[in-house]
């Protein structure tokens, strides 16, 4: 009878030493990016409603889609790797607040929850921080992979939002505007697919070394 032995763990050189990747840490890339594409596609889909259907009752199919949005994003911003915890810290914040006033404009407001906000921009300063820790992970990725449809998407992103709030954009920019981040979108989750693994998990040694001058700290 023969015994099968598993092969052994790669190790990888660090900046502050040597490390290995667990399947703990490929199962958190892969939900990261699985959060990423259920975002992605119910970003698509609801743009694409309103681009592209002059149905105003499609509006009503806005809401649920938005809500898988949000959550899609949230569960990747809780897996997503950032060597800075303050940030990262910051984007689930950002992300909780701009869910939370998303739920209370939903349930207060006598319209559905996209015309809501569109026909009353001044929502975008609390449901808008969902959008900003969006734009944190498109510049985070353009960042470290320089990605060219997230360098793109960071400055479209609050030129879409601001310009909305102000009221300087005419509707067919914002459509543009709306049309061009979808599919750029859509194009960075397919993209993340087919990325090695560990590069969204990063330099673990780096994780290591900060948590330990944090720790040294206290």
């Amino acid at each position: 009878m023969t015994t099968q032995t598993l092969s052994a763990p790669e190790v990888y050189q660090g900046q502050f030493g040597e490390f290995t990747i667990t399947q703990s840490d490929r199962t958190g890339v892969i939900i990261y990016r699985a959060g990423l594409m259920v975002a992605a596609l119910s970003f698509a889909i609801g743009s694409a409603l309103i681009l592209l259907n002059n149905n105003p009752t499609v509006v009503t199919l806005l809401t649920p889609l938005y809500a898988c949005f949000s959550l899609a994003l949230g569960v990747s911003l809780f897996t997503i790797h950032i060597y800075m915890a303050s940030l990262h810290r910051t984007l689930q914040v950002f992300w909780a607040i701009g869910t939370i006033a998303s739920v209370i404009l939903a349930i207060t407001s006598s319209e559905p929850l996209a015309l809501a906000v569109y026909n009353q921009p001044i929502t975008l300063f609390g449901v808008g921080f969902i959008f900003v820790a969006l734009t944190g992970i498109y510049f985070k990725e353009a960042f470290c992979f320089n990605r060219l449809e997230t360098k793109v998407l960071t400055p479209i992103v609050p030129l879409l939002l601001l310009g909305h709030l102000v009221g300087i954009l005419p509707t067919q920019g914002e459509s543009i505007l709306l049309g061009t981040w979808a599919i750029l979108f859509l194009v960075f989750a397919l993209r993340k697919t087919v990325q090695a693994i560990p590069a969204d998990i990063g330099d673990k040694s780096v994780f290591t070394y900060l948590k330990e001058q944090r720790l040294a700290k206290v």
